[in-house]
């Protein structure tokens, strides 16, 4: 590696520590509408903030290199954000952006 490109992974990894509680905050929020959703009480307020939840994640994974973990993010994103009742697979989602990020 370049040293310009030493420094700007070593800047990425102090970002991803600062913001790593972020994240895992957001994750959080999509295991409590996974939750919710598999006893069927997955309400338009929880829906509504995990929605964003995914959204913040699909727009920030990808900028740590975590590609995978963007494209399940808007997948998920996209599940909430739809008109659709049923989120049968939402844990299975949530379950494998966990992994994705947290390996």
């Amino acid at each position: 590696m370049s040293e310009v490109e030493d420094k700007t992974a070593a800047l990425l990894a102090q970002l991803w520590q600062k913001n790593r509680p972020i994240v895992e905050e957001r994750l959080a929020t999509l295991d409590q509408a996974a939750t919710a959703a598999a006893s069927g009480g997955l309400n338009g307020d929880l829906r509504k903030e995990a929605a964003q939840a995914a959204h913040k994640l699909a727009g920030a994974l990808g900028m740590y290199g975590y590609e995978e973990g963007t494209n399940i993010a808007r997948e998920i994103d996209a599940l909430l954000s739809s008109d659709v009742p049923g989120v049968a697979h939402l844990a299975e989602l949530t379950a494998r952006l966990r992994v994705a990020v947290f390996p």
